[in-house]
Formats: C-alpha cells, structure tokens, sequence
C-alpha cells in the first residue's frame, strides 16, 4: 500500500514509515481500527518530518505538478483496492457552485466500483468548468466501501474591476469594459486575465500606441470575501509610419517585398500606426521568404529613425542576400520497410534541381514519418542533413530514418468534452484498443468528428501507456467543444421565396435523457417557423444517429408547408402540404450508406388559373400520398460543410400508391453524384450531375404535378426564372413540370478570406414532359458568378447567372437574373 503525501514522499520511505504501513494494513480485519490510527499518526509524522527536512536544507526532490495531480488528488493516504465499491461522496468547500451542480459533472456514482482512471477524469472535467484553483479528491473507509470525498478551493469572485490611466483622450471606458471578458460578479481567473491584458494592448497598438503599458493589480476586500481589480492603462505616444526602404536587394524587385511586408506606411488606405511586434514578424517574414527561394545565408537587419514632434517614423531595411542553393542529389539510408524509391516519390519539396531550403527538408523529412505513420510506425524519425558539393556548388541531402517497432493502441482517452458524451467520440473513431495504429484510420477518425459539427477543433496526441509493453500507447483525443444549440430569428428576401421572416430553435448535439440540460448524445432536435409573402412553413425534426447505441439511425419529421400562386417563380397555383416521415438509414463500411424512409401526406392545389388547360385543372383538389423511398449512397468527402476532395454517389428509389395506399400511384428513381478536387491556393472545383425519371402507373393516369420534375433557378440552372427550364401549360404558360430530368452543374470557388469566396459556374440540363423525351436533347445553358458568404443566420449564396437559350413559352432569350438564397448549395 502505497502512502503519498501533499508533498515529498522521500522523508516518509527514509523514516521507514512505508514498510510499518504495509504490515499494518495486512493485519487482520480485527485490527483495521488501530491499522487506520496508525495511518494518520504516520501521516502527521511524515508531514513533521518534510517541515524539518526543508527547514535543514534537505534537497531531496518535491514532485511535479503532474505528480500531484496524478498521486495527491487521487486519494491522499489512501491505496484503494479496485474491487471496492463506492457508498457515498462528500464535497466540501464550495460555497458558490452547489453540490448537484458537481455531482453532475463527475462520472463517479455510489454503489458503483472505485476506478482511478474515473477520478482522473474527473478532476480533469470539474477542472474545465473553471470555477476552481485546487482540486482533491481523498477517500475513506464508509459502511463497508469507499466514500469519495471532494475537497474544491473555489476561485476568488471579482467584486470590482477599476480603470485607471491616462486613456480618456484615446478611449471611452465602456469601450475598454467591452474588450475585458473577466466581468464583475464572476471568477477571477489568471489566464483570462492575462488575455484581456493583451486584448487592451492590441487596442492601443491598433490606435497607434505601440509603446502602451497596460498593468493588473488584485486586492481582496476583507468585508465581502471578493477581489477589486485594478487595471492601469497607459497609452503613451502614437507613432506612425512614414516611408520604409529596401535596399541590397537583387533578386526580387523591391515592390515584390513590400508586398510582403504588413506593416504599410501612413497614406489613404492605410493609418501607418506603427506596431513593434508587426515590423519584426515583418523582418522574419522577409527572412522566411529568402530561405524559402534558396538563399539560406541571408542577413536581413533595419535601421529606424523617427521625428519626435510629428510622430513619425522611418525605416530602412538592409538585405545581404548572399548566394542561391540547389539541390544536389538525395540519399536514403537506414530504410528496410521502404524502398529508397517509395520513400522518394513522398518528398515534394526536396528534388534535384529545385531550391534548397531547411524548411523544404524539414517538410519532407515530416512526410517520411507520415508514411511510416501510416503502416503503424510511430516510432519513426527522420534527420534530414546537408553537404555542400564542392564540385558543382550543389546540396547534397541525406535522410536518415530510424525506422523502430511498429506500434500498438492500448486505451482511448478524450479530453475536451464537458456536454458531449463520451461515446459519442469513440463511436467516431475508426481505432480500437489493441490495433495497430494506422494514419489513415486516424486521419478519417478526425475528419468523422469534425462532420459532426459539435466541435470548434479536433486534433490527437499519442502519449506513454502504463502497459510494460514497449510498443503500446495511448491515444488523446482533444475536442473542443463549439455551441451546438440555437435560437434564431430574422427575416429577408430571395429570388426562390420572396419576402420570408423565421424563428427558429435547434439543437444538433441532443439528449432528450439528459434534463434539464438537453446536450450531448448526438441527436438533433429541430423546430421552425417561416412566415413570408407567399410561403408559410412549419416544421420538426428529429433524428438519433445511434439506435439503442447500435449504428442505426433513426428519424421523424412533421411539417406543413403552403405556397401561394405566383407565376414569376413558377407557381401558377396555391400549394399545400401536410404530413409527415419516418426515416431509418445505416453505414455499411467506412463510406456506404442505406436508408429507408416512409412518407404520408396530404396535398391540396387550388388557385389554378382560369385559362390554364384542363390537364392542369385536374390537379385541383386533396390527395394522400403514401409511399416507400431507399435511398443509397457512398460519400468520400473530407469535409460535409466544405468539401475539397472525395466525391457523393447517390441514388433513390420512391414507390407511392400500390401496397402503401393514397390517392396517388407513381414510381420515381433519381440520383445526385458530385465530385470535388482540391486546387490551389484552397480553391477548389465541383462537378454536380442530377438524374430522374417518374412514371404513373395503376389507376393513376398521370403524374401528379407536384410530383414532377422543375428546373431552373437558384438551384438548378441559374441565369433563368425559378422553374421555368420544361413545360409550361399551352395557355397560362405556366410551367407544369416533368417526368426526365437531367441537369449538370461546373462550380469553381476560391476563397477571398475565411467568410468569403467568390464563385464562377456553368449549368446545363433540361426536363422533358416524357421519359420517352430524354434523348430528344434541347438542353439549357447558363453561366455566371457568384459570392458565398458564411453569416450567423447560415450561408448566403448570391449569384448572377446568363441564359444562353430562351424559355420555354417566351419569344426571345431573357437577361440576366440575380439568384439570392439562404444555403450551400445544391
């Protein structure tokens, strides 16, 4: 039984006080209560006999922070058997965050066995909630088990936060208060603290007052137990940038390095404050940029003069180039896995003939690792060393790897995750205890997180694993948690529903178990309200990814949606529908999917126009709709929200009437493929090819119209009206849909900054009244461009297409068209 101290346990094991412990807690259960005495008492004498070792200057070495959480937090004292159970948990010394609020954080239940590993994690999740500077965690023989005593030190509540400084000409104070997250009535803690330090300089510098002090100083007021913080703010002197000059430069233009250069001097464009930390990154990145072209012996400094009345400042830049390296030839040694040529074609950057720099090795050394990372060498590392040729003034470049074992998973561990469950991770990941690690597999297990949409970052660390086997570890994966849960209203305009205000609710990491808090079982819970000119909508939505923890989606949706006439978006009657679904899907693989939904709902057309041919005005009335759709699909993408590579291959098949009942019969079969690569500078290109056909058949004469086929518009075939590309009725010109459909779609999109991208596209397709008519040609063209924009309320897509060809039941081609919508895309 091991015995840990708050502090050093050396004193304790050189007093011999380790050994009599042992002895006396296998002494039998006759003497447990002495056994327990003799425990505190040696407790009591260890902590006396650490004070007079560091009074005498005894070195002997404390442990490290990780020491105390891992030894003195987890039962200090006390070695617990792992059969033992759990009857009861203590907290003490929270005043401000109760004790249920506690309990519900932690994993750790009465009535169930003791883990270490449990308690780690808890510490590791009460620890994350910020509310604390010290946790413990200490254990005691209860009614024939264990109780697990918390002991918490809350952090200081902030009573007052005081500016002080001369800022009032620069800032008004509720500005500097709004740039402060640490608030009045909440928790002083130090990192925030030190952040919104930096967060008040970066004001100044951004107003030009590169040289501002900003100081912090607490003070704890006796009366109320709460912290007064006083933050000094010292603007100083504003300085800006008059002219920067470049000079030693022969290789590159001086206006090319300026453009490198984010420091800019005062002008039209440009307020020139000067900001120091700015200018030096601006050196390094000027330094970066020589290397990175081969001249590895550069020598770049400044000189900086200034005229102190005006504020103003002026700076020349003095480069010395010196000379320009290729590289020579490329060695390989100490490689067995791989040969010298598989090990060759992974290195991108390092060829001979192209330009040397250190960064290129290192880049390419990384990417050796990467390959034996991916066969499950983790082990691996990869020096990459030179050798300057004397004979062709050439680098020489030698990799040497060390290739070491092969390397085994022993246990998962996630970190990060305070609202999302555990096993919603792990049934994401793509590894499992006792595997082999496998890049690959990692590299889809973060891209499968990511889909998720439940978290800001993912990312993975492999740390040692407590297993004397010398091949396995341990895999961290590190989450962080995004808002998963909204409550958004607003309104706007598009080309497809006009005028449109909506409320909406919706949380896409759900847990209906999980009151009163509702998050973290994966689920999505959505409802919705749109109200807008010509289209009421009410919608819900459920769907749970993992059926009784098996990987079985399942899902409902209720809705009712109304559309009234209006022909300049190819509506030429009032729509109603009311109903609902039933959906059950499951992956099969790593990309195939298999879904199955049940849909019953009644349709109503009214508002068909006077002058509209009989076969439109038959549609005129209610209907039931009962049908069967399996859908299957394979989807490779790396990214659901921003693909840049993989590709989605889908098909579905709906059968409605027949065996399910309603008032309708037909059959439908479509299916949607897009392909997307990677281009430069992050931009990339899709392909997008749609495909259908519907056929009545039974008692059904004809395809219900609101069953057909429509193109044209924001979402087909841009630069035409919406739904105007196919029939129209031989009267009302009002279009009356389908049976074939084929449409494709080219987009280019290059990204102008994160929220931004600009697009270029290219439509084409058709919709037959016949399938019969599909060959029959007659496409449809358009071409344009076009903005995405990300916005809180979600993506907005703006673009403006050019017909190339006339509409049906129009006498001339049209101009272009603006197409504004709420979406990503198709």
């Amino acid at each position: 039984m091991k015995i840990f101290q708050e502090k050093s346990v050396s004193s304790l094991y050189s007093k011999g006080r380790f050994f009599l412990l042992v002895m006396i807690f296998l002494a039998s259960s006759m003497a447990a209560y002495a056994d327990r005495q003799s425990s505190l008492e040696g407790q009591a004498a260890a902590a006396e006999d650490k004070q007079t070792s560091l009074e005498s200057g005894d070195s002997s070495p404390l442990p490290s922070p990780e020491e105390e959480m891992s030894l003195g937090r987890q039962g200090r004292g006390l070695a617990v058997p792992l059969e033992k159970k759990v009857t009861a948990i203590e907290v003490k010394g929270n005043s401000f965050i109760s004790t249920r609020v506690i309990l519900s954080k932690i994993k750790t239940r009465a009535q169930a066995d003791y883990s270490t590993n449990i308690i780690s994690d808890d510490i590791k999740r009460l620890n994350e909630l910020g509310y604390f500077s010290d946790i413990k965690i200490d254990t005691e023989d209860f009614e024939g088990g264990l109780k697990v005593i918390i002991i918490l030190t809350e952090k200081s509540l902030l009573e007052k936060i005081i500016l002080k400084g001369r800022f009032s000409r620069v800032f008004r104070e509720e500005n500097l208060k709004e740039a402060i997250k640490l608030k009045e009535g909440q928790y002083l803690d130090q990192v925030q603290l030190k952040e919104d330090i930096n967060a008040l300089k970066d004001l100044c510098i951004k107003k030009g007052y590169a040289q501002a002090e900003i100081s912090s100083q607490s003070e704890m007021n006796p009366a109320t137990n709460k912290i007064i913080l006083t933050l000094s703010i010292e603007p100083g002197k504003r300085i800006r940038i008059k002219r920067i000059d470049i000079r030693g430069n022969k290789n590159f233009k001086t206006k090319r390095l300026l453009k490198l250069i984010k420091s800019k001097r005062a002008g039209i464009f440009s307020s020139g404050f000067f900001k120091e930390d700015l200018f030096k990154d601006d050196i390094e990145r000027l330094k970066s940029f020589y290397r990175k072209e081969g001249f590895i012996d550069v020598k770049i400094d400044y000189e900086a003069g200034s005229h102190a009345k005006r504020g103003l400042m002026f700076f020349i830049i003095r480069v010395d180039e010196g000379r320009k390296y290729v590289v020579g030839e490329i060695f390989i040694k100490g490689n067995t896995v791989f040969s010298v040529e598989q090990i060759k074609k992974e290195l991108k950057l390092t060829a001979p003939g192209k330009v040397f720099s250190q960064e290129s090795m290192q880049e390419d050394a990384s990417a050796i690792q990467s390959l034996y990372f991916n066969r499950g060498y983790i082990f691996t590392h990869a020096d990459g060393s030179t050798y300057l040729n004397p004979e062709n003034k050439k680098v020489d470049v030698t990799y040497a790897v060390d290739e070491g074992m092969l390397g085994y998973l022993d246990k998962i561990k996630i970190r990060g995750n305070i609202k999302t469950k555990d096993k919603v991770v792990r049934r994401e990941l793509r590894m499992y205890p006792g595997e082999r690690f496998d890049g690959e597999k990692l590299k889809r297990s973060k891209e499968r997180l990511q889909n998720l949409g439940f978290f800001e970052e993912v990312s993975y660390d492999i740390e040692p694993s407590s297993s004397d086997e010398p091949d396995k570890r341990d895999l961290v994966v590190e989450v962080k948690e995004s808002k998963t849960g909204e409550f958004s209203f607003g309104g706007g305009y598009s080309s497809v529903d006009k005028l449109i205000g909506f409320i909406e609710v919706a949380q896409k990491n759900f847990d209906w178990r999980n009151f009163p808090y509702f998050t973290g079982a994966g689920q999505d819970l959505r409802l919705r309200a749109e109200l807008g000119s010509i289209a009421k909508n009410f919608e819900l939505s459920f769907t749970e990814p993992w059926m009784f923890d098996y990987p079985v989606a399942f899902g409902f949706d209720g809705y009712r949606r109304e559309r009234d006439r209006e022909t300049d978006i190819g509506f030429g009657y009032n729509e109603k529908r009311s109903g609902g679904d039933l959906r059950l899907g499951r992956e099969f693989g790593e990309y195939l999917r298999i879904d199955a939904m049940y849909r019953f709902e009644e349709v109503t057309i009214s508002q068909v126009s006077d002058e509209a041919t009989a076969d439109l005005k038959k549609e005129i009335g209610n209907n039931i709709i009962s049908s069967m759709q399996l859908g299957l699909s394979r989807d490779t993408r790396d990214s659901v929200l921003n693909p840049a590579k993989g590709y989605v291959l889908g098909g579905t098949l709906e059968l409605a009437g027949g065996p399910f009942g309603g008032d309708k019969q037909f059959f439908k079969a479509t299916t949607t493929d897009s392909k997307y690569f990677a281009l430069m500078r992050s931009s990339t290109l899709e392909f997008r090819l749609r495909a259908g056909v519907v056929n009545a058949y039974g008692d059904s004469s004809a395809v219900p119209i609101y069953e057909r086929f429509y193109a044209g518009g924001a979402y087909t075939i841009r630069g035409y009206h919406e739904r105007r590309v196919g029939p129209v009725d031989a009267v009302s010109k009002d279009p009356i849909g389908g049976e074939a459909m084929l449409i494709g779609n080219i987009e280019y999109l290059y990204p102008l900054m994160d929220m931004l991208k600009i697009a270029l596209f290219y439509d084409l397709g058709n919709v037959w009244p016949k399938v019969d008519d599909f060959a029959s040609g007659g496409y449809m063209a358009g071409i344009g461009l076009g903005v995405r924009l990300k916005t809180p309320i979600g993506p907005v897509r703006l673009d403006y297409g050019f017909p190339f060809n006339k509409e049906p039941g129009e006498p001339a081609k049209g101009k272009g068209r603006f197409h504004f919508s709420l979406s990503r895309g198709f």
